[in-house]
Formats: structure tokens, C-alpha cells, sequence
């Protein structure tokens, strides 16, 4: 029988705090320590890393939700200053780094050793198909230390449900710009001040929200009509369905062993 969806979302919830260390300002200090220009240089060479040395055009097909001309900002400059090879094992060192520095005493604890391995069960146990982002982390090799391993499977769970959410995205035909502006409504804020879109030219975005009121899914103050918010949540309901595959290996009781053991690190990662 399938996890139930609220487990599934669930543990999304908490490992992506503990994924999303690798964005922080450790990792990016060693990314620039190798000659990276700024922090988006150490970000597209670090998360596209596992597909190899690929043009823009492959890893902005990939990430899906960046404006157009962005990727290209970093990539292919980055290959001239690190290789993939190098990125992937710059980015495990310092993720693990910042983690670590994080979780304090945790790191030690046997509750982070025994989240470790039943998380990175799951994680490589989902199917690769139609995942090339996920496929690609599939191909290196699993830390054995228990901080790397758990950051490691963080980040394939992660990128797993990114895939599939890209393409759940994709299927309602909602753009990568558009998809931020809807998770920008759902927090609550408006598109113009939300981080991953701010940046665009106001006309820019004004055209992408102006597209979603037409679409019947923003209103005229710009924040979500019923319609917009139900897309929204049947979205995040498909997400969670499309990642539920991941999970099947573990047990009922596996899996809210996992969920207990995850929360207090979860919580701890996600401080800073």
C-alpha cells in the first residue's frame, strides 16, 4: 500500500532544510575560493555538476524555473575555472561542512546515523525515468560518513520530487517564472518581492503576472483567485504523488522512524 500523501509531503518538509544547506555561505566560500565571480557562478556549478559539462540550454531545460538568459550568465563560463568532477566534490565537502556546523552535537547522535541510512534507502531506491537531474546524482557514489550520507540523500529526495514537479508543472502548462510567482502568492507575498523573481525587470514580470490574470489564476490586486489557489494545491498534491515512489521501500514503520528522527535535525538545519 502507498505511504499516505501527508507523510510523503511530510518528509520533503524536512529534508529540504538539510538539502538546502548546500546553498548557504559555506559552500559558496569554497565555490569562490576556486575563482567563481559571485554566488550564482558556485550555485549552477555546483547543482548541475552531475550532468556533466552541459550548455546552458540543457541545464536551463533541466532547472526549468530560471528566467530566460540566467543560466547563461554562469554556464558555460564556470567550466573554464572547475570541472564537474571538482564541483561535485567541492559542493559535498562544504555542504557537509555547513551541515555539520549546524546540527551541533547531533552529528554525532545515533538518531542522525540511523536517518542517514534509512534515508539514503529511499533515496536510491525511486525510479529514474523522466528525472535527468536525479538520474545524474544517481551516478556518484554514496558518502559513508553519516553527515555526507544524510546531506547526499537529502539532496537526491530533493531533487527526485523537483523532477517530477517540474513536470507536473510543465503538464498544467505553468512556466518556470509563473510557477515562482504562484509560490510567491502562496506565502503570501507579492511577485515583486519575492527573491527568485524580484530581480526580473518590472515589465518583465508585470508581463508573467499579467499572463497568470488572464489565465484566471491572479485577480486584479494580484493575488490569487480560487481558481490560482487550486491549481496550486493540485500541483503540490501531484508533486507529492509523483515522489511517493521513493518511499514504497520503506515500511510503515521505517518510514515514521525516519520522519521522528529527521525533525529535530530538520529544525536545527534550518535555524540559520
Amino acid at each position: 500500500m502507498p505511504h499516505p500523501p501527508v507523510q510523503v509531503h511530510r518528509v520533503f518538509e524536512l529534508v529540504e532544510p538539510i538539502a538546502a544547506v548546500t546553498f548557504s555561505e559555506v559552500p559558496n566560500e569554497a565555490f569562490l575560493a576556486l575563482g567563481m565571480r559571485n554566488y550564482w557562478d558556485g550555485y549552477f556549478a555546483g547543482r548541475a555538476a552531475p550532468l556533466g559539462a552541459a550548455p546552458a540550454e540543457v541545464v536551463h531545460a533541466v532547472f526549468y524555473n530560471f528566467a530566460d538568459g540566467e543560466v547563461a550568465r554562469h554556464i558555460p563560463w564556470v567550466w573554464g575555472k572547475v570541472t564537474p568532477q571538482e564541483a561535485i566534490r567541492v559542493r559535498e565537502r562544504g555542504s557537509t561542512a555547513a551541515l555539520r556546523q549546524r546540527i551541533g552535537d547531533l552529528a554525532e547522535s545515533p538518531g542522525l546515523a540511523r536517518a542517514a541510512d534509512l534515508a539514503i534507502r529511499a533515496a536510491v531506491s525511486a525510479p529514474t525515468a523522466g528525472r535527468a537531474l536525479y538520474a545524474g546524482l544517481r551516478t556518484l557514489d554514496v558518502p559513508e560518513e553519516p553527515v555526507a550520507k544524510l546531506w547526499h540523500a537529502a539532496t537526491l529526495l530533493r531533487e527526485h520530487r523537483g523532477d517530477g514537479h517540474n513536470a507536473v508543472l510543465l503538464a498544467h502548462g505553468v512556466g518556470g517564472t509563473e510557477a515562482h510567482v504562484l509560490l510567491a502568492l502562496a506565502l503570501g507575498m507579492r511577485a515583486e518581492e519575492f527573491g527568485r523573481v524580484h530581480h526580473l525587470p518590472r515589465q518583465q514580470l508585470a508581463a508573467v503576472v499579467d499572463g497568470l490574470r488572464g489565465r484566471g489564476l491572479v485577480d486584479a490586486d494580484g493575488g490569487f483567485t480560487d481558481a490560482g489557489r487550486q491549481l496550486r494545491e493540485r500541483i503540490e498534491a501531484l508533486t507529492d504523488e509523483l515522489a511517493a515512489p521513493a518511499y514504497q521501500v520503506l515500511s510503515t514503520a521505517e518510514l515514521e522512524e525516519l520522519i521522528a528522527a529527521l525533525e529535530p535535525i530538520a529544525a536545527a538545519a534550518g535555524e540559520a
